[in-house]
């Protein structure tokens, strides 16, 4: 919330997860439980399907974790190999890098053996939505959760698709899926990608980090 004190309802509050950091656990409101409710809530992902991590955000990082948790593979784009390299390692099985393969989709079905994925979580927006579309099989799923090409995807509009595909829009979740996510990561032992933690003080240049788009899984400001 970046504030020292910030009052709340009791029911809009769960605890923070057995052995987690309040750093980790700040994770989860937002990023964590938006990735869980597009892939473990809406249109629950399953082993042998594939899922498109579009680039290496917080959101994506857990779609990606929370996909290999349920035996799925993973194909992950990013327009940095060094990014890639370390998706890799955290188990994506697949990668592509968007700006010397613009046209991803094609590479995203080439990659499926031409049949196209089984998720998308969307983090691109309006910009991005036709590729995602073009990535996908036809039944297959995309969430739209996020708007970094500069606009939100019309849901209503790409309801109206020739393939099927199903749509949702994520806007975090609820406190009933924030204590499911905080069960679930309990039990499976997850723990969140954090890339730096800046001071309470650094809060600016915390989300000035944040534009420059060097991270890699979550920033965190500490009080």
């Amino acid at each position: 919330m970046l504030a020292e004190y910030v009052l709340f309802d009791e029911a809009a509050a769960i605890a923070i997860p057995d052995g987690y950091s309040f750093e980790e656990a700040s994770t989860l409101p937002c990023a964590g439980v938006t990735a869980w409710v597009a892939l473990m809530e809406l249109g629950p992902v399953r082993a042998g399907q594939t899922l498109l991590a579009m680039g290496t955000g917080g959101v994506s990082i857990f779609a990606l974790q929370f996909a290999k948790l349920a035996g799925a593979s993973v194909i992950l784009t990013s327009g940095h190999d060094d990014k890639l390299a370390r998706g890799k390692a955290l188990g994506a099985d697949q990668t592509i890098n968007y700006r010397s393969v613009p046209r991803w989709d094609a590479a995203a079905r080439e990659l499926t053996g031409g049949r196209g994925v089984d998720h998308i979580v969307e983090v691109g927006g309006e910009g991005t939505l036709a590729t995602s579309l073009r990535a996908v099989h036809s039944g297959g799923r995309i969430a739209l959760v996020g708007q970094l090409t500069g606009a939100m995807a019309d849901r209503g509009r790409a309801l109206h698709n020739e393939q099927g595909v199903h749509i949702d829009s994520v806007f975090v979740g609820s406190a009933r899926q924030l204590a499911n996510l905080s069960a679930g990561v309990t039990r499976l032992g997850l723990r969140p990608v954090i890339d730096r933690v800046f001071g309470f003080d650094a809060a600016v240049e915390a989300y000035r980090y944040l534009e420059r788009g060097a991270h890699f899984g979550k920033v965190v400001i500490a009080i």
